[in-house]
C-alpha cells in the first residue's frame, strides 16, 4: 500500500482557539529567587540567646584556658630544667602570646565602649530635640564635636557650627545645623560602604552556584560592613562587638518588619521584567544585594550619634540602583 503524498489537512473550527507558542504561558519555576543567603544570614544573627549558651561557652573557654596553661606552665619546667636557654626562650614566647591576647581583649573592651558613646550620644539628642531647650541641644552639639575633634574631613563643618551656633536660638535649630554639616558628610560615606557590600553580594551570588558560599559572602559581607559604617561614626569595633552589632542591626530590621522584599524594589532595580528573563542566579543576586542594602541602611541607623530628622534616610531603592547599576545590564 503506498503511502499519501502532500499535505495533511486538520479541521479546525475556531482558529482562533488555538494556541500559538508565543501565547502559551511561560514554565513555571518552582525554585523562585527570594533572598535566601540573606534570609539565613538575618535569623541567624537576631536568633535570640539563652542562658545556657553563654554559660555553656564560658565554662568551656575557661576549662581549655586552663587546661592550656597548665601544659604550657609544665612544657616551660621540664624545658627550664633540660635547658636553660630554650626554657628562657620558651617562657618569652608566652609572654607575647599573653601580651598579644591581652591588647585584643583591651580593644574588644574599647570597642564596647566606643559603640556605648554612640547610643548615649543617640539617647542625648533625641532627649534634646523632644524637650526644644537651648541648653540641651548645645550640649549634645558640643559633644558631638568632641567626638569628632580629630577627623580632619569634618574640620570645615565645625567650624561653621561654631561660627553659627550663637546666632541660632531654638534648639531643634542647633541640632539641624550639626546634622547638616556634620551627619551628610559620614552618611555619605557609608552609604558607600553599604553599595559596595551590595555589589559584592549580588556578584558572588549571581556568579558561585553554591548555596553554603551564598550564605558565607553574605556573612562575611555584613559583619565588614556593619563594622566599616560603625567605624564611620565613631564606633569602630573589634571582632566580638562587630557580631553584637549585627546582632543587633537584625534584631531592629525583624522589629521594624523591613526585612520583607517586594516585587517593586525589584522591579526598579532590573529595570522592569529583566529578572525574569535572565537566569534565577541573577534574580536572586538582586534580591540579597537589596537585603544586604536593608542592613546597612539599618545599621547606619543604629550607629549613627543622632537620628535622622534633618536629612532623610537612605531609601534601599536608590542604594540598590546605584549598586547594581551595569552588573545585569539594561531592561
Amino acid at each position: 500500500m503506498s503511502e499519501r503524498q502532500g499535505p495533511v489537512l486538520l479541521d479546525v473550527k475556531n482558529l482562533e482557539a488555538v494556541e500559538t507558542p508565543y501565547q502559551a504561558a511561560p514554565v513555571p519555576e518552582f525554585d523562585q529567587a527570594s533572598g535566601a543567603a540573606m534570609q539565613r544570614v538575618t535569623a541567624v544573627a537576631a536568633r535570640p540567646r539563652g542562658w545556657l549558651s553563654p554559660v555553656f561557652w564560658m565554662a568551656t573557654t575557661s576549662l581549655v584556658g586552663l587546661m592550656v596553661s597548665i601544659a604550657a606552665w609544665d612544657f616551660v619546667e621540664n624545658l627550664l630544667a633540660r635547658n636553660l636557654l630554650l626554657g628562657q626562650i620558651s617562657l618569652g614566647l608566652i609572654g607575647v602570646i599573653l601580651l598579644v591576647f591581652a591588647t585584643i581583649i583591651l580593644r574588644e573592651l574599647a570597642g564596647f565602649s566606643r559603640m556605648r558613646r554612640l547610643d548615649g550620644f543617640r539617647v542625648q539628642t533625641a532627649a534634646a530635640r523632644s524637650s526644644g531647650q537651648r541648653d540641651q541641644a548645645l550640649k549634645a552639639v558640643h559633644g558631638l564635636a568632641a567626638l569628632y575633634a580629630g577627623r580632619e574631613e569634618l574640620r570645615w563643618a565645625r567650624k561653621e557650627i561654631q561660627e553659627r551656633e550663637a546666632e541660632l536660638l531654638d534648639g531643634d535649630a542647633l541640632l539641624d545645623l550639626a546634622e547638616l554639616e556634620m551627619m551628610a558628610v559620614l552618611d555619605a560615606a557609608a552609604r558607600s560602604e553599604v553599595e559596595i557590600a551590595a555589589r559584592q553580594v549580588a556578584a558572588v551570588t549571581a556568579i558561585i552556584p553554591m548555596a553554603l558560599a551564598d550564605v558565607l559572602i553574605a556573612l562575611t559581607s555584613n559583619v565588614s560592613m556593619v563594622r566599616r559604617i560603625a567605624g564611620i561614626y565613631g564606633g569602630r569595633a573589634g571582632l566580638l562587638g562587630s557580631w553584637r552589632l549585627l546582632r543587633a542591626v537584625a534584631a531592629h530590621l525583624i522589629a521594624t518588619g523591613a526585612l520583607a522584599i517586594g516585587d517593586d524594589l525589584i522591579g526598579s532595580v532590573a529595570g522592569g521584567g529583566m529578572v525574569s528573563k535572565i537566569s534565577r542566579r541573577f534574580g536572586e543576586g538582586v534580591i540579597n544585594g537589596a537585603l544586604t542594602a536593608r542592613v546597612g541602611i539599618a545599621a547606619m541607623e543604629v550607629c549613627r550619634p543622632m537620628p535622622f530628622e534633618a536629612l532623610k534616610k537612605p531609601r534601599v531603592t536608590g542604594v540598590v540602583k546605584a549598586a547594581l547599576t551595569g552588573m545585569f545590564g539594561k531592561g
